[in-house]
């Protein structure tokens, strides 16, 4: 980053804090959210400072109308409110939403675990557009049986988690979404097997005894109709009557739509509607064995509860091909679907079954674990729904494949939480320094609570002395920063000159230098060695960092963001006798 780069991103920053505070730029506010936004001009801040204060002079010497006509050349779309970051991108249009008397759809989760950041894509859609055309959302659990008993012990398996039902719920509420009513498909076995039954009877569907990769190497990948595909009505409803009394066990029958063994694309032939499975069910125990594949039951449901528009990945238009089979063959009004494309969330692992399966194993304490990315976590961490939904639904309906950074949603959540997160100091791995020749017995340092916003006032923290001598915890990461005879600034109290490190110790010696602000010194926080609470920080790599922080930590509320200087967001979780626990927010 060059010299011109940097005075470029002063102007802005500068021009942009004036404007807001009527043309009076506070310095403060403005170095502090530099150095929160980037790790690049923190290493730079011996730079910055004479910048800083060269910028904020000539920037003082402009009218307020001079301000924004500067910041205006610098960044054309500043003022315009219209284009402004927190500005929520504009979906398409739905397509022949005039042709239904109201919009209706739903939501599908499968109750495998907590809903997590992956899922939230299509439920911040199909709120979005409720919300807007005053439509209405219905909540359908898929909780038809996920893999079939014979797997249900492997790591990789898929089944309806119990706890799941109120974890998804919980998470749309957190997430603000409302919805009309709420279906089970486990309560709609039944229902299924009527509509299976008369596909038979209208010989469009049919029992069959292959095995999967007979199935697919004899007859699919061929374009060939099985031995079973042409068998009577007859001995197919005998069939069916067969598979409903348990006479057949899991694999060796199912029942297949006629959607043509000629198909262009092999996954669509002759699909499978019904399948055996002696999986037990949380809700229904085991009082049906034959359930129905995903397509079919949606090709059902969404007629029968009056779905107009269904929104899903384009990695699920096979499913439209079923749906809309089915709808032609009864003559039924179809719904609309939309699509949108995959996105690869490069920056985290995403699986309910892989959460699932290491909080049962005890590597993760619970859904509220950072790492498994789940709604409950994402709370729990600090992150606002408002930003998460913003965040997504920038992304739009765009089919192309997008690579999610989840720096987009965390840079969404800082505008949010930046304004109230009051400032505090912690030093991770504290390394102590010993500072001589203090010539106070007593000092009050008054760092602001928040620097946007000097009207919130001050923290105190005291700092004593004896026999002249100061002792103080700074950060490990700091501390490997300095050489002798390096002149540093311990923020709002004093300056320092290093005389000896010790790290194998983790011990400093250092004199006092002067008590005056010089801004060309590195400026870090600090911690009394008689005066602190002991932080442990969970990041969202499950490790918990430890060192201490301010006394005044102790009288804080929990689940409200904090920032602690030059480090970070926190979530405060649990404040007792064994310190403050937090969550890293980012």
């Amino acid at each position: 980053m060059d010299d011109e780069e940097i005075k470029n991103i002063l102007w802005l920053s500068g021009l942009k804090n004036a404007v807001s505070f009527n043309g009076k730029p506070n310095r403060k506010a403005i170095m502090g959210k530099l150095m929160a936004q980037s790790k690049d001009l923190r290493l730079l801040v011996q730079k910055i400072n004479p910048l800083l204060d060269e910028i904020i002079k000539k920037i003082n010497e402009l009218s307020l109308e001079e301000q924004k006509d500067t910041l205006l050349k610098l960044d054309p779309n500043a003022l315009d409110k219209e284009k402004s970051e927190k500005e929520i991108k504009i979906l398409p249009e739905l397509p022949n939403l005039e042709n239904y008397n109201k919009l209706v759809m739903r939501l599908a989760p499968y109750p495998s675990g907590a809903l997590h950041i992956g899922n939230a894509r299509m439920i911040v859609l199909n709120d979005q557009y409720i919300k807007k055309h005053n439509g209405e959302l219905i909540l359908f659990f898929d909780d038809t049986i996920g893999s079939p008993k014979s797997l249900r012990d492997t790591p990789k398996a898929k089944y309806v988690l119990p706890e799941a039902y109120d974890l998804i719920e919980d998470g749309l509420k957190w997430l603000g979404v409302k919805y009309s009513k709420i279906y089970y498909k486990s309560d709609r076995l039944e229902i299924y097997y009527e509509y299976c039954e008369k596909l038979i009877k209208d010989n469009i569907a049919y029992v069959c005894f292959c095995s999967a990769s007979d199935f697919k190497e004899k007859f699919k990948n061929k374009k060939k109709d099985c031995p079973h595909r042409n068998a009577s009505i007859e001995e197919n409803l005998n069939e069916w009557k067969n598979m409903l009394d348990k006479k057949y066990r899991e694999t060796e029958a199912v029942v297949r739509l006629k959607t043509g063994m000629d198909q262009k694309d092999p996954a669509l032939r002759d699909q499978i509607i019904m399948r055996i499975s002696e999986a037990r069910h949380p809700r229904v125990g085991e009082k049906y064995v034959i359930w129905p594949m995903l397509e079919f039951s949606w090709a059902i449901d969404d007629h029968l509860i009056g779905v107009t528009h269904i929104i899903r990945g384009a990695d699920l238009i096979k499913e439209d091909f079923i749906e809309n089979f089915i709808w032609d063959h009864y003559k039924w009004k179809k719904a609309e679907f939309l699509h949108y494309g995959r996105i690869k969330f490069s920056d985290m692992k995403l699986s309910k079954t892989e959460a699932r399966n290491k909080i049962q194993d005890g590597t993760y304490d619970s859904w509220d674990d950072p790492r498994t990315w789940s709604l409950q976590s994402l709370r729990k961490r600090g992150i606002k729904p408002e930003a998460l939904k913003q965040t997504l639904l920038d992304l739009g309906m765009s089919m192309t494949g997008i690579k999610f950074s989840v720096t987009w949603l965390y840079s969404k959540n800082q505008e949010i939480i930046d304004e109230y997160s009051h400032r505090y100091f912690y030093v991770e791995n504290p390394v102590k320094i010993i500072i001589n020749k203090v010539p106070f017995k007593e000092k009050i340092a008054e760092p602001l609570i928040l620097p946007n916003n000097p009207k919130k006032g001050n923290r105190k923290i005291r700092c004593t002395s004896e026999n002249q001598q100061i002792e103080i915890f700074i950060s490990e990461t700091d501390s490997k920063r300095f050489s002798i005879d390096d002149l540093i600034r311990l923020k709002d109290l004093m300056n320092t000159r290093i005389k000896s490190i010790n790290l194998s110790e983790k011990i400093i010696k250092a004199e006092f230098h002067s008590e005056e602000l010089e801004r060309s010194f590195p400026i870090i926080q600090w911690v009394p060695k008689l005066n602190y609470i002991k932080v442990s920080i969970l990041k969202p790599d499950g490790i918990v960092y430890n060192g201490f922080g301010e006394i005044n930590l102790k009288d804080i509320p929990l689940n409200k963001t904090i920032q602690f200087e030059r480090y970070g967001f926190v979530n405060p979780i649990r404040n007792d006798e064994n310190g403050l626990f937090c969550y890293f927010t980012h």
